[in-house]
């Protein structure tokens, strides 16, 4: 039974949401080791949402909840946020809908910015985190993969995210009232992981060109040899960013890694004011000597999980802040908005992966059927040899009539098991050929239910 325990941008707050971004590798690994039927676990943590991919097997009709209320006190441990909190946060799925939500949130159906690139990316690290974690499981893995699959034809052929959406060319998108010219303003981007570069690239499509790199983890000079930018030190930090006329965030890093106290000490070793610099967002004259100095506006952008920047920047005269938080609510919705057809994609793929897993959870019955009518047939071909008929005709005779008797069975099996109907199937084996089989697992996948966890 697959299980998802999901927070996102549409049921949780950025201050949880932010909490929860932390150790999804180690969060999964409590989750297995808190129940014994949890046999995988895969988390997908971004910058607007957390959720938890659950493998649980359990005979059908069992209830997941003992496995859902072992998660949750997982994730409480491992984040600190209280259970009782989670439990009114997050949303539980299961069944048929769990296949359909990740398509969903791959193809960036489910994002901020719909159709936003970034997502399937990410889904797929947070795949490759689990398997070094030793926590994915078979169906986890078949569910992790149709989905990028999912996602690369939901792009081509609706063209979905063709427009380079994402969440930074968002905010770019927002801070053009507060940047008269992008190829004059000085851009500092703090950061250099893959969304770095997403992130360079739309500031270049801007017309940006003075723009700067700095790594909390040291990789600035990698980064910016391989992009064609300057790198900026440690020394060098807090001045670059009092220099800057924007500021891009976009790093792992757990702390903040600019704060008010960081901004004024910069301001103070460079000097910086509006008597000595005129700037790109506020190109003015300069102010007369004997007037009372101004400070440079700066815009300041966000878009780490956990938070880059510390919430007081905005007390700092002229800093004005542009979180995640902000750029959802701004967030063009209407105009972003999927097409029909790439949902009706996204529903057709996920009835598919419900299908064959229905499918296949009459597999033990089939093959049991099978083995009681292959030793009917070969035990009939033994006794035709032994009254002297060894001929390939007879043989040849059984083995067709074998096939032609398993073919309805077959048949029935897949139509029955996609109508959630195996224990019908089961019936018929035990009351025509007493064939016994009891499935180890959940034999019907249940359909999508949605309800807070703590329901």
């Amino acid at each position: 039974m697959l299980i998802l325990l999901s927070a996102s941008h549409k049921n949780s707050s950025f201050d949880v949401l932010e909490l929860l971004s932390v150790g999804g590798g180690e969060t999964a690994s409590h989750m297995v080791a808190k129940h014994d039927a949890l046999t995988g676990a895969v988390i997908v943590a971004t910058c607007n949402r957390f959720e938890a991919y659950l493998d649980l097997d359990e005979p059908y009709g069992v209830s997941p909840l003992p496995a859902v209320y072992a998660a949750i006190e997982a994730v409480s441990a491992n984040t600190g946020v209280p259970e009782d909190m989670l439990r009114d946060t997050l949303t539980l799925l299961h069944g048929n809908g769990v296949a359909e939500h990740l398509f969903a949130v791959t193809s960036g159906l489910e994002s901020v910015v719909v159709g936003e690139g970034e997502i399937a990316g990410q889904v797929r690290r947070a795949l490759e985190q689990a398997r070094a974690a030793g926590t994915t499981s078979p169906e986890l893995e078949r569910l992790f993969q149709r989905a990028s699959q999912t996602s690369r034809g939901v792009k081509n052929r609706t063209g979905i995210g063709s427009a380079g959406r994402s969440l930074v060319r968002l905010a770019l998108e927002l801070a053009e009232s507060r940047v008269s010219d992008w190829t004059q303003a000085r851009v500092l981007l703090v950061g250099t992981g893959r969304y770095a570069g997403a992130s360079l690239a739309a500031l270049r499509d801007r017309g940006a060109e003075n723009v700067r790199v700095y790594s909390p983890s040291g990789r600035a000079l990698k980064f910016a040899s391989s992009h064609g930018i300057d790198a900026v030190g440690s020394d060098d930090f807090a001045g670059e960013v009092a220099r800057a006329d924007v500021v891009v965030t976009c790093t792992l890093s757990e702390d903040h890694v600019i704060d008010a106290d960081l901004i004024m000490a910069g301001r103070a070793q460079v000097g910086v004011n509006s008597r000595t610099i005129a700037t790109a967002t506020d190109p003015v004259s300069l102010c007369p000597a004997d007037a009372a100095p101004e400070a440079p506006p700066q815009l300041i952008i966000d878009l780490g999980l956990p938070r880059n920047v510390a919430p007081n920047v905005v007390d700092v005269p002229g800093v004005e802040l542009l979180d995640l938080e902000t750029i959802s609510i701004h967030a063009p919705l209407e105009e972003l908005n999927a097409t029909d057809e790439a949902r009706e994609l996204v529903g057709r793929a996920a009835r598919k992966f419900s299908a064959v897993a229905e499918e296949q959870s009459l597999a033990p019955a089939v093959v049991a059927l099978r083995t009681y009518i292959f030793e009917l047939r070969d035990a009939e071909i033994a006794r035709a040899r032994s009254r002297g008929d060894s001929s390939e005709q007879t043989e040849q005779a059984l083995r067709h009539l074998t096939g032609v008797l398993l073919h309805t069975p077959m048949v029935r099996a897949r139509e029955l098991a996609r109508a959630g109907e195996q224990e019908a199937y089961l019936t018929g084996l035990d009351a025509l050929f007493g064939v016994q089989v009891e499935l180890p697992a959940e034999s019907a996948a249940t359909d999508a239910t949605a309800a807070p966890a703590a329901s």
